[in-house]
């Protein structure tokens, strides 16, 4: 007793499609994080043969050191600056930003808090050994140097 007839499959219903589409996009929305620094200074990462990426960014802590944007120029100069978060600021203040990073994050997480230090790949190291001596003085001893991978001619 066979039944005979067409067995073609239904079509798939695209009613509710628009708002799985929705829901992807908002949850994407929401939990993207955007860059929170603005940068004010010109950073031209040298090249390593050995790059190892940060594990957990959110415990990371960016100083970035190099010549003022063209933008900063005119109102700056052209000598080297340090950028802490989104302003210039001297040496001196490393130790109270260091504090303020220290007070974001949990007591558990502050002993693997890392201090990450993207430098202009032309930048004198006197300037970058101040900063690391501010460093050593706050006791923020996890240091990192950013820069980008070399390409390797032949691989």
């Amino acid at each position: 007793m066979k039944k005979k007839g067409d067995k073609s499959v239904p079509a798939i219903s695209t009613s509710s499609l628009p708002d799985i589409i929705f829901m992807l996009l908002f949850f994407f929305m929401t939990t993207t994080v955007m860059r929170e620094t603005e940068l004010k200074v010109q950073v031209q990462l040298p090249e390593a043969t050995e790059v190892q990426k940060l594990e957990k960014k959110s415990l990371v802590s960016y100083i970035y050191i190099g010549p003022p944007t063209r933008a900063m120029v005119a109102k700056w100069g052209d000598s080297p600056r340090i950028q802490l978060n989104d302003s210039y600021k001297t040496k001196e203040e490393i130790l109270d930003f260091i504090a303020a990073e220290r007070d974001k994050v949990s007591e558990a997480d502050r002993p693997f808090m890392t201090v990450n230090i993207k430098a202009h790949k032309d930048m004198r190291m006197g300037l970058i050994t101040d900063v690391k001596q501010e460093l050593r003085k706050a006791n923020a001893l996890k240091i990192s140097y950013a820069a980008q991978k070399t390409v390797r001619r032949g691989e």
